[in-house]
């Protein structure tokens, strides 16, 4: 009697438990109503802040003819955060997936590295106003191939053939990064205190590196690359199980993570070569995301991380403007809690 009281609570408690599971995104409605009504609240905030960003503070009055040049000019920098967004947030989450790992980053790969030293050889080869003029359509191109040149060697070596490590990737291009800042780092020391100033101002990341002329080539390549890299969700959320589970669930592995990582190199190529280094702007981003979704499923991570991603840029900028009169130190003070914010789940997470 007592053997069939048993077996009939532990039958009791085996259909709870599976009422309670579900293979949705969100374990319950409450969630999932909570995640819609956050990411709505975000958006407005973000629209807020694109007003203020716009309008607020505007020297010229409304109904001057010179208020639209005016606002034209500051949406150049509005475009630029959206851009810088989208790059940022959809490589730096479908980096971590793929990778399996939620603290590292794509700069891992030597983007930044790359730019800092194309910028100080360009100023230790041919001066000063080699690198002012170093501003056109052709060398944007010029460094967007170039990073992009690097990664896909780097995946093309390292994830195929006898190699097919993404560990190994990893490392070598954290070698390569740190040998390119090496570099770069010895040519600053040759150059003029004059001409380390005018360095100085490219490689802080900043919006206002962003010209006009390059969003006709920048904007269709990240919505092409976006919509490829939100497309590929599902398959994203089979991957982030590792190459076992992923394997063993029919998907090709080492194809979708060499797809991803082809479409992350072209994001993190426009972003660098737009605005500069951005190094823990993404970091900060996927954390909040990942915190604010709560959900594994890439198709609300992804959405999530886009607003999240362009309201610290667009907030950040209306507050260090607008609000402390710091208009210089606004990606020095991103960077600060990005790395704050990194060392914080270090800390708890207790490895890398």
């Amino acid at each position: 009697m007592t053997e069939l009281v048993i077996s009939n609570k532990n039958k009791l408690g085996n259909s709870s438990r599976s009422k309670n599971r579900s293979a949705r995104a969100f374990r319950s409605n409450k969630e999932e109503k909570r995640y819609w009504i956050l990411l709505i609240t975000l958006i407005s905030l973000g629209v807020l802040s694109s007003y203020g960003l716009l309008v607020y503070n505007n020297p010229v009055p409304i109904d001057s003819p010179s208020f639209i040049p005016v606002v034209r000019r500051r949406m150049v920098a509005l475009v630029a955060m959206i851009i810088s967004a989208f790059c940022q947030s959809l490589s730096t989450v479908a980096f971590q997936s793929i990778t399996n790992n939620r603290v590292i980053t794509p700069s891992l790969l030597g983007f930044e590295a790359l730019y800092s030293t194309i910028q100080t050889s360009t100023i230790f080869l041919f001066g000063a106003s080699a690198l002012i003029s170093f501003s056109s359509v052709g060398s944007f191109l010029f460094q967007v191939v170039a990073m992009m040149l690097m990664c896909l060697v780097l995946f093309g070596w390292l994830l195929s053939g006898k190699y097919g490590n993404l560990q190994l990737m990893l490392l070598v291009g954290v070698i390569i990064g740190t040998g390119l800042k090496s570099l770069s780092s010895f040519m600053r020391r040759l150059i003029a205190p004059s001409e380390f100033d005018i360095l100085q101002a490219r490689l802080f990341g900043s919006v206002n590196n962003a010209d006009s002329e390059y969003f006709p080539i920048a904007i269709p390549i990240v919505i092409i690359a976006a919509i490829l890299l939100i497309a590929h969700s599902k398959k994203l959320n089979v991957v982030s199980l590792g190459k076992d589970a992923s394997t063993s669930l029919g998907v090709n592995h080492q194809f979708n993570v060499i797809y991803t990582l082809v479409l992350v190199s072209v994001l993190m190529s426009i972003s660098t070569a737009l605005v500069g280094p951005l190094t823990f702007y993404g970091f900060l981003v996927a954390t909040l995301s990942y915190q604010a979704a709560q959900t594994y499923d890439h198709r609300y991570i992804f959405p999530m991380a886009l607003v999240i991603g362009f309201l610290i840029l667009a907030g950040a900028y209306f507050f260090m403007n607008h609000v402390f009169n710091a208009q210089g130190v606004v990606s020095i003070i991103i960077e600060m809690f990005g790395g704050i914010t990194f060392l914080l789940v270090i800390l708890r997470k207790g490895t890398l």
